[in-house]
Protein backbone atom coordinates (compact mmCIF):
# COMPACT_ATOMS: atom_id res chain seq x y z
CA UNK A 1 0.00 0.00 0.00
CA UNK A 2 1.41 3.94 -0.64
CA UNK A 3 0.64 6.52 1.90
CA UNK A 4 1.64 10.01 0.75
CA UNK A 5 2.44 12.78 3.13
CA UNK A 6 3.91 16.73 1.87
CA UNK A 7 5.10 19.74 3.25
CA UNK A 8 4.35 23.37 1.29
CA UNK A 9 7.77 25.20 0.57
CA UNK A 10 9.35 28.21 -0.86
CA UNK A 11 7.51 31.59 -1.71
CA UNK A 12 5.40 30.21 -3.68
CA UNK A 13 4.05 27.98 -1.28
CA UNK A 14 4.01 24.43 -3.49
CA UNK A 15 3.38 21.25 -2.02
CA UNK A 16 5.81 18.82 -2.13
CA UNK A 17 4.99 15.51 -1.72
CA UNK A 18 6.55 11.99 -0.91
CA UNK A 19 5.03 8.56 -1.45
CA UNK A 20 6.09 5.89 0.08
CA UNK A 21 5.44 1.98 1.06
CA UNK A 22 5.53 -0.51 3.21
CA UNK A 23 9.04 -1.27 3.10
CA UNK A 24 10.05 2.34 3.61
CA UNK A 25 10.80 2.54 -0.42
CA UNK A 26 9.72 6.43 -1.43
CA UNK A 27 9.65 8.70 -4.18
CA UNK A 28 10.12 12.70 -3.77
CA UNK A 29 7.26 14.69 -6.00
CA UNK A 30 8.00 18.39 -7.16
CA UNK A 31 10.93 19.25 -4.86
CA UNK A 32 10.46 22.75 -4.21
CA UNK A 33 12.71 23.80 -0.93
CA UNK A 34 14.15 26.65 -1.95
CA UNK A 35 17.20 26.98 0.99
CA UNK A 36 18.57 25.09 3.30
CA UNK A 37 16.04 25.35 6.05
CA UNK A 38 13.57 24.01 3.92
CA UNK A 39 15.90 21.06 2.50
CA UNK A 40 17.03 20.22 6.09
CA UNK A 41 13.47 19.70 7.04
CA UNK A 42 12.82 17.24 4.19
CA UNK A 43 15.84 15.53 5.02
CA UNK A 44 14.94 15.78 8.33
CA UNK A 45 11.35 13.41 8.28
CA UNK A 46 13.03 11.14 5.57
CA UNK A 47 15.55 10.45 8.31
CA UNK A 48 13.06 10.20 10.90
CA UNK A 49 10.84 8.01 9.10
CA UNK A 50 13.40 5.60 7.97
CA UNK A 51 12.76 6.04 4.20
CA UNK A 52 14.50 5.29 1.49
CA UNK A 53 14.23 7.60 -1.56
CA UNK A 54 14.19 5.87 -4.63
CA UNK A 55 14.34 9.02 -7.79
CA UNK A 56 12.59 12.30 -8.01
CA UNK A 57 9.21 12.40 -9.96
CA UNK A 58 7.95 15.88 -11.22
CA UNK A 59 4.25 16.72 -12.10
CA UNK A 60 6.07 19.21 -14.57
CA UNK A 61 9.33 21.95 -14.32
CA UNK A 62 8.02 25.19 -13.41
CA UNK A 63 10.69 27.34 -11.10
CA UNK A 64 8.82 26.45 -7.92
CA UNK A 65 8.50 22.91 -8.31
CA UNK A 66 12.29 22.31 -9.01
CA UNK A 67 13.97 24.58 -6.49
CA UNK A 68 15.05 21.05 -4.36
CA UNK A 69 15.41 18.61 -7.13
CA UNK A 70 19.75 19.02 -7.39
CA UNK A 71 19.52 18.98 -3.50
CA UNK A 72 17.97 15.54 -3.44
CA UNK A 73 20.07 14.97 -5.93
CA UNK A 74 23.35 15.15 -4.51
CA UNK A 75 22.23 14.22 -1.03
CA UNK A 76 20.89 10.70 -2.06
CA UNK A 77 22.08 10.14 -5.63
CA UNK A 78 18.63 9.22 -7.12
CA UNK A 79 17.39 9.58 -10.71
CA UNK A 80 15.54 13.15 -11.35
CA UNK A 81 12.16 11.99 -14.21
CA UNK A 82 9.59 14.15 -15.30
CA UNK A 83 7.90 14.04 -19.20
CA UNK A 84 10.27 14.73 -22.44
CA UNK A 85 7.77 17.79 -23.42
CA UNK A 86 8.96 19.86 -20.36
CA UNK A 87 12.22 20.08 -21.86
CA UNK A 88 11.80 23.25 -23.17
CA UNK A 89 10.15 24.65 -19.56
CA UNK A 90 13.11 22.65 -17.73
CA UNK A 91 15.67 24.74 -19.63
CA UNK A 92 14.54 28.25 -18.97
CA UNK A 93 14.54 27.34 -15.07
CA UNK A 94 17.71 29.71 -14.67
CA UNK A 95 15.88 32.66 -16.26
CA UNK A 96 12.29 32.48 -14.74
CA UNK A 97 14.70 32.29 -11.67
CA UNK A 98 16.27 35.52 -12.50
CA UNK A 99 12.91 37.34 -12.89
CA UNK A 100 10.85 36.39 -10.55
CA UNK A 101 13.77 36.83 -8.11
CA UNK A 102 15.04 33.32 -6.88
CA UNK A 103 18.00 32.84 -8.79
CA UNK A 104 19.53 29.51 -9.41
CA UNK A 105 22.79 28.11 -9.46
CA UNK A 106 22.12 25.25 -12.03
CA UNK A 107 19.47 23.45 -13.78
CA UNK A 108 18.78 19.78 -12.96
CA UNK A 109 19.15 17.40 -15.74
CA UNK A 110 16.74 14.80 -16.11
CA UNK A 111 17.84 10.72 -15.66
CA UNK A 112 14.78 9.44 -17.38
CA UNK A 113 11.69 10.41 -18.97
CA UNK A 114 7.88 9.53 -17.81
CA UNK A 115 6.08 8.30 -20.50
CA UNK A 116 2.28 9.16 -21.29
CA UNK A 117 0.21 6.41 -19.98
CA UNK A 118 3.35 4.86 -18.23
CA UNK A 119 2.70 2.93 -14.73
CA UNK A 120 5.09 3.21 -12.75
CA UNK A 121 6.33 0.73 -9.89
CA UNK A 122 7.61 1.44 -5.87
CA UNK A 123 8.20 -2.28 -4.89
CA UNK A 124 5.01 -4.31 -5.25
CA UNK A 125 2.87 -0.99 -5.49
CA UNK A 126 1.85 0.76 -8.91
CA UNK A 127 1.17 4.66 -9.76
CA UNK A 128 -0.52 5.25 -13.31
CA UNK A 129 0.67 8.55 -15.30
CA UNK A 130 -2.19 10.80 -17.02
CA UNK A 131 -1.16 12.86 -19.37
CA UNK A 132 -2.30 16.49 -18.72
CA UNK A 133 -0.99 18.91 -20.71
CA UNK A 134 -2.19 22.66 -20.95
CA UNK A 135 -0.48 24.40 -17.68
CA UNK A 136 2.72 23.09 -19.14
CA UNK A 137 3.52 21.08 -22.15
CA UNK A 138 3.98 18.29 -20.41
CA UNK A 139 2.56 18.04 -17.13
CA UNK A 140 1.38 14.97 -15.71
CA UNK A 141 -0.55 13.60 -12.86
CA UNK A 142 -0.01 10.56 -10.56
CA UNK A 143 -3.04 8.09 -9.96
CA UNK A 144 -3.17 5.60 -7.29
CA UNK A 145 -6.63 4.15 -7.63
CA UNK A 146 -5.75 1.65 -4.66
CA UNK A 147 -5.44 4.74 -2.63
CA UNK A 148 -8.53 6.56 -4.17
CA UNK A 149 -5.86 9.43 -4.67
CA UNK A 150 -3.92 11.53 -7.01
CA UNK A 151 -1.11 13.79 -7.51
CA UNK A 152 -1.95 16.21 -9.52
CA UNK A 153 0.61 19.18 -10.33
CA UNK A 154 -0.64 22.96 -11.12
CA UNK A 155 -3.61 21.12 -13.25
CA UNK A 156 -6.46 21.34 -11.21
CA UNK A 157 -7.27 23.24 -7.68
CA UNK A 158 -10.16 23.48 -5.17
CA UNK A 159 -12.42 25.77 -7.13
CA UNK A 160 -9.62 26.50 -9.34
CA UNK A 161 -7.05 25.47 -12.26
CA UNK A 162 -3.57 26.01 -13.22
CA UNK A 163 -2.61 29.31 -14.86
CA UNK A 164 -2.07 29.09 -18.52
CA UNK A 165 -0.73 32.37 -19.18
CA UNK A 166 2.83 31.07 -18.51
CA UNK A 167 5.06 29.79 -21.77
CA UNK A 168 3.63 26.79 -23.27
CA UNK A 169 0.34 27.09 -21.29
CA UNK A 170 -2.87 26.80 -23.45
CA UNK A 171 -6.46 27.05 -22.03
CA UNK A 172 -8.27 25.10 -24.03
CA UNK A 173 -5.84 22.62 -24.10
CA UNK A 174 -5.89 22.31 -20.21
CA UNK A 175 -9.79 22.42 -19.96
CA UNK A 176 -9.51 19.36 -21.74
CA UNK A 177 -6.96 17.49 -19.95
CA UNK A 178 -9.36 17.94 -16.65
CA UNK A 179 -12.38 16.84 -18.99
CA UNK A 180 -10.65 13.87 -20.32
CA UNK A 181 -8.22 12.19 -18.07
CA UNK A 182 -9.34 13.90 -14.53
CA UNK A 183 -13.30 14.37 -14.57
CA UNK A 184 -13.08 10.44 -15.81
CA UNK A 185 -12.33 9.28 -12.28
CA UNK A 186 -14.56 8.33 -9.89
CA UNK A 187 -15.85 11.42 -7.34
CA UNK A 188 -14.18 9.68 -4.40
CA UNK A 189 -10.64 10.58 -5.75
CA UNK A 190 -8.84 13.09 -3.67
CA UNK A 191 -6.63 15.21 -5.17
CA UNK A 192 -3.38 16.77 -4.15
CA UNK A 193 -2.72 19.70 -5.91
CA UNK A 194 0.52 21.52 -5.99
CA UNK A 195 -0.88 24.59 -4.46
CA UNK A 196 -3.67 25.03 -1.61
CA UNK A 197 -5.56 22.33 -0.31
CA UNK A 198 -6.51 18.95 -1.39
CA UNK A 199 -9.80 18.29 -3.06
CA UNK A 200 -12.14 15.48 -4.81
CA UNK A 201 -13.02 14.88 -8.37
CA UNK A 202 -16.61 14.92 -7.23
CA UNK A 203 -16.58 18.65 -5.56
CA UNK A 204 -14.62 19.88 -8.93
CA UNK A 205 -17.03 18.35 -11.21
CA UNK A 206 -20.06 19.90 -9.21
CA UNK A 207 -18.47 23.48 -8.10
CA UNK A 208 -15.22 24.46 -10.25
CA UNK A 209 -16.52 27.65 -11.86
CA UNK A 210 -14.09 27.09 -14.86
CA UNK A 211 -15.21 23.42 -15.29
CA UNK A 212 -19.15 23.63 -14.06
CA UNK A 213 -20.81 20.68 -15.72
CA UNK A 214 -24.53 20.84 -14.37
Amino acid sequence: MLHIDYFTFNAFQENTYIIHNDEKQCWIVDPGMYDNSETEKLIAYLTKEQLKPMGIINTHAHLDHIFGVQAMIDTYHIPFSLHKKELPVLKQAMNAGALWGFPMASIPQPDHFIDEHQIMTLGSDTIHVKFTPGHSPGSVVFYYPAGKWAIGGDVLFARGIGRTDLPGGDHETLLNSIRTQLFVLPDEITVFPGHGPATTIGQERLYNPFLNQR
